[in-house]
This record gives structure tokens, sequence and C-alpha cells, in this order.
């Protein structure tokens, strides 16, 4: 039998049956309407967190020091462990570009003049080099020492006016503090610049760790003491608390912990590799770790044998993230592996009701001189039709869904194609494979049985 007859017969008999034919390719195009939807998203979500990482960030390196077997990720287990000193030591090594010190300072408000909006942890204390010359829309970083902020596009837009550089912000930490900044700068993104605070789009302002976390810490405690009790958190000296002004602050004591002149600690380390050859990146985490872990470090006082630094970039960091979207994405193509079972389940169903229906039609073919291959070749294309339908129309209901949802999520929208290609594939194999068996059985019926089949 012609190949284009075998095609025109069985879209004729598909057509016949148009709400059983709808009915049979719903599970195909479930199945794989959900295979790229998914795959869609989880492609989309892995571009729009990797995709924010700058070629800076890709030679830094973020470190905590904690126990070997802490599970989570930055910063999980971490003790605060880091000084000052520890830094400048570090940024002076041969294979290391710059190194400081990174922390969350709590925070009640941020106020504009009379204009006063909430701050949670949006205050975050790190090196001028945290922020590069190319994610500023305008201005410049910070300078250590001074009491100057870098903020975000979302925190400049708090207020009924935006923030410029230049304008001055009053910050209230946690305790009633308050400290005038000046702001030097504006990032181009609202999203987080480290793993260490995420990358998702909130208020964050960006000021030197000295003066404001090293003041903080003194209030606070994080200090090292000559016991070694870092961070006890009950220090209470240092005024009344009512300070109203970058002249007016003070550095507080540890209480009986060590004074004003206990270091402060730091929880986290950034350190930047002169480069982003992995050769630089494997050289600086090396030269780093071997310092701090020495007894030359201050760190090495608090770490003792039960903690170990641990520095990895942005990019290792994210694949915790990925290893995750991957098992997601993983769980979500076996449900849908499930339906596309089902679904091909229905074809089979189908086709032989289809057989069945027509016994008397195949022994007419056969009577006429058509041969079992011709047969065969009839039923499974139909069932192969049925499947690309199902193929295609699923892909383009998948490819709908990703993009709303990647515009729901606000990411960069990315398609796997090769999974649009797949989609097809499958489409074809599951109509081969679910109309093989009616197929063969269309295929062996006797003639003679058939035209007598009632």
């Amino acid at each position: 039998m012609n190949p284009l007859e075998s095609l025109r017969l069985a879209w004729r008999s598909i057509r016949g049956h148009k709400l059983r034919s709808s009915l049979t390719t719903l599970g195909i195009v479930i199945g794989i309407a959900a295979v790229i939807a998914f795959v869609s998203l989880g492609a989309s979500l892995q571009a729009g967190i990797i995709g924010d990482i700058s070629p800076d960030d890709q030679r830094s390196l973020y470190g905590w020091a904690a126990e070997p077997d802490a599970e989570g990720g930055p910063l999980a287990g971490a003790q605060p462990v880091f000084t000052q000193d520890d830094f400048e030591n570090v940024e002076e090594l041969a294979d290391v570009e710059a190194a400081y010190g990174y922390a969350t300072i709590q925070t009640q408000a941020l106020s504009d003049g009379n204009e006063t909006v909430a701050l949670g942890n949006g205050l975050v204390a790190s090196g001028p080099s945290y922020i590069g010359e190319d994610q500023l829309a305008d201005g410049r970083p910070f300078r250590m020492g001074e009491r100057e902020a870098v903020i975000n596009p979302a925190a400049a837009g708090q207020f009924e006016e935006n923030v410029t550089v230049g304008d001055e912000l009053t910050v209230t930490f946690l305790g009633g503090q308050r400290t005038t900044i000046e702001v030097v700068g504006i990032t181009d993104t609202s999203e987080g610049l480290s793993p260490f605070e995420g990358f998702e789009s909130s208020p964050r302002v960006y000021v030197p760790t000295d003066p404001y976390y090293v003041e903080q810490a003194a209030r606070l405690g994080f200090g090292g003491g000559t016991d070694g009790d870092a961070g006890n958190g009950d220090g209470t000296a240092g005024g009344s608390g009512n300070q109203t002004g970058a002249g007016n602050e003070t550095s507080a004591g540890n209480g009986s912990d060590g004074g004003t002149d206990s270091p402060a600690r730091f929880l986290a380390i950034v350190v930047e590799a002169p480069s982003d050859d992995q050769a630089a990146i494997d050289a600086a985490r090396e030269a780093a770790i071997d310092y701090l872990e020495s007894d030359q470090s201050d760190a090495s006082e608090l770490m003792g044998d039960d903690l170990e630094v641990q520095l990895r970039t942005s990019t290792e960091l994210l694949q915790q993230l990925q290893d995750v979207l991957d098992l997601l994405q993983n769980f979500i193509v076996g449900i849908a592996a499930i339906s596309l079972l089902v679904g091909s389940i229905g074809i089979a169903n189908i086709m032989l009701v289809s057989v069945t229906e027509r016994t008397r039609e195949i022994g007419i073919m056969k009577a006429v001189g058509a041969q079992n291959r011709d047969v065969l070749g009839l039923f499974l294309t139909e069932a192969v039709i049925l499947g690309v339908i199902g193929a295609v129309l699923g892909t383009g209901l998948g490819l709908v869904a990703g993009y709303l949802g990647a515009q729901y999520i606000d990411i960069p929208l990315v398609y796997p194609l090769q999974y649009v290609a797949l989609a097809i594939v499958v489409g074809m194999l599951v109509g081969v494979l679910a109309g093989l068996y009616p197929a063969w059985r269309a295929a062996r019926t006797d003639p003679i049985d058939a035209l007598r089949y009632e």
C-alpha cells in the first residue's frame, strides 16, 4: 500500500472519531507540556542566577569557619573568628588580590529627612572592592574608614523623592543607636551581589566594615576577648544608645570580656584572586586557608580543632542550588513520564478498540490483496499521528507555560531546544510503541473470520 494512502486512511479514521482521538492525545499533551514547562523554568532560573555573577565575582572566594560536616548553604554553621588583621595579612599574600570582611548589621529603619522606612537585614558591611565600578549606575564605591554608603535602586526608591548621590541618610540600628551616612554611589541592580546576600531583589545599603561593623561588633560583644568568648552579645558599654549622627557615635566595649582592646570578629571573609583563571583561584584559596588555619592568624585562636575554613566561589556555592533544581527537574520529569505512560496506554487502548471495530474492514482489505505489512503500517501510522499531534500540542503548551512562569517569576527566559526536539521524538516513539501490539494484532487477523465478523 502506498504510504500516502496509509496516511490518508489513518487520518480519515482519526477525524471520524474526533472526541475519542482528542481524549486519547490528552495524556501525551499533559506529559510533554509538563516536561517542557518545568525544564524551561529550571533552565531559566539557573541562567537568571548564574547570569548575575559578574566577571569580578567569578574570581571572588567566599569563606567562613565551620565544622567540616556542617550542611547547608553559605555561612552554614559559621562562627565569628576572623579579624581585620587577618584580612590585611591575607591581602598581603602573593596569590591574593584583596581580602576583606563581610557582615550584615541588624538595623531598624532608614530615614531620609522626615521620611522613615523599615530596614531589617539590609545594611551590608564589606570592603570597597565588593562593589566594582562596573556595577555602579552612578557615583563611586565607598572608602574604608569613611562614613559613606552605596545603595541599590530598591533602597533609593523607597522614599517619596528618589535618593541620589550626595544625599545623607540616617540609619537606626537595633537598639536605637543612629548614625548619618553619605550616599556616594548607587548600584545598577537591586539584586544581591553575592551568594552571601542571595540574589533576590530587596533594599540594601552597602557600607565599609570600618567603622560601621567594627563599632557595632564592639557594642554587641563580637570581639575576641582574652578568653576567646567570641560574640557573647552582652556588652552594654558605649553610651546611652541615643547617638544621633556620625560625630556622636561611640565605639562600645565588650563589657568585661576584653573591652575596646578586643578586635572585632567577623563571620565571613571575601578573598579575591588576581584573575578568574581556575589556577589563580585555586592558588588564592590554598594560600588564604594555609594562613588562616596557621598559628599566625587571629582566627586560629578560636578555631581550634573543631572548625576549618571553607572558601568557595559563587559558582561552587550555586552548584548546591543547581543540584536541588536538577533534583526537582528529575522529579517533575518522572511525574511527566507517568503521564506519558498513561497517555501511551490510552493510545494502545483506543487502537485495540479501533482494531475490533474495523475487523470487517480489515477482512475486506485483505480480500482485495492487502498484505499483513499494509495493515500493520496503517494502524501504526494512525498511532504515530496521535502521538505526534500530542507531542506538538504538548510542546506548544509547555513553551507557553514556561514563558508565563518566567514572566511571573521575573527571570530571563531560556528554552532548552534539545527538549523541544526530544518531545517530538518521544511523541512518535509513544505512538509506535502504543500502536505496535494493536497493529500486529490487526495484521494477523484471519480474512475469512474478519469477513464473518458482525
